[in-house]
């Protein structure tokens, strides 16, 4: 085969919440283009993760948490998994080291090999885990599904990741680049922002209220490529939220907009103007109007 031939390969990455899969993506690409959190179900919608070595193009669909939904958004999450793996060419299942596979594991294992797909078992946090207990994961999986590979990784150092393209490259084909070669992901700049906005706010606040909130980019401009102009307003379901979003004096409020400013600046490669603001919206996780209003239905 010429080298120059172009070659695709669509890429699904699968796995429970908190597995580490937006770290995985960002790793890969170089560039924080996913929510990346300690709490669960931290990716809301597929996002897309385009990379492209030498005349080899990989499409990385990163999907929300595996988890039994118990909203309307949770219901939209668990489409948005179906969605991601209706057309690709392999899924990377990610997992960590552990003595028992999830209810939810199983039944979505179960799920793509009676589909077909290639599977290539991904065991996450090597550099925190015992090799003893990542050898034990990789048995349990290995004896109950067939997996075409099987690759120990630490998404957040990075070791191991590489060799999961050699373990692709039987899943490349021919075929014209669907992007550009200097694209990594076909995620609006609006969504990029809100995605780390809310990330800021998932990393700062307390357990249940970065999940009752959404962010919405109501204004972007790009003002003749020296400074963007970005006012983005934050919906949470309880007034209680507002208050502590905003904090006392408007602290918590600055803290989430100083490091989500640094962050859109690195992205961006230019200097940012941000001004949040707090609304409530109750139940809006439940109320479909909202949830598409937002921007997080399962077809984003």
């Amino acid at each position: 085969m010429d080298k120059l031939t172009p070659r695709t390969a669509f890429i699904a990455i699968i796995g429970c919440p908190n597995v580490g899969k937006s770290t995985l993506l960002n790793h890969i690409l170089g560039e924080k283009i996913a929510a990346v959190s300690k709490k669960p179900q931290t990716t809301r919608t597929r996002i897309t993760g385009i990379l492209t070595k030498e005349n080899t193009q990989y499409v990385f669909l990163d999907t929300p948490g595996m988890h039994k939904p118990k909203t309307k958004l949770g219901d939209n999450m668990v489409k948005a998994i179906s969605t991601a793996v209706g057309d690709v060419d392999a899924v990377l299942f990610l997992t960590e080291a552990k003595n028992e596979i999830t209810g939810v594991e199983r039944t979505m294992l179960e799920k793509l090999t009676k589909q077909g797909y290639p599977l290539l078992l991904i065991v996450n946090k090597s550099d925190t885990a015992k090799k003893g207990d990542i050898l034990t994961t990789i048995d349990l999986f290995t004896k109950e599904f067939k997996f075409e590979a099987v690759v120990p990784i630490s998404a957040m150092t990075g070791d191991n990741v590489d060799k999961i393209f050699l373990e692709l490259e039987p899943f490349i084909s021919e075929g014209d680049w669907m992007f550009p070669s200097d694209m990594i992901t076909d995620q609006p700049e609006r969504v990029i922002a809100a995605e780390v906005i809310r990330e800021k706010m998932l990393r700062l606040l307390d357990d249940e209220v970065p999940h009752g909130t959404a962010v919405v980019i109501e204004d972007f401009k790009d003002i003749r490529g020296h400074l963007i102009d970005i006012r983005a307003e934050i919906y949470c379901e309880k007034p209680g939220h507002k208050g502590i979003i905003i904090g006392k004096n408007g602290a918590m409020m600055k803290k989430i907009g100083s490091y989500a400013r640094e962050d859109l600046e690195a992205f961006f490669g230019t200097k940012v103007n941000l001004n949040l603001w707090v609304k409530v919206k109750e139940n809006w996780r439940d109320s479909v109007v909202s949830i598409t209003n937002f921007g997080l239905n399962s077809d984003v």
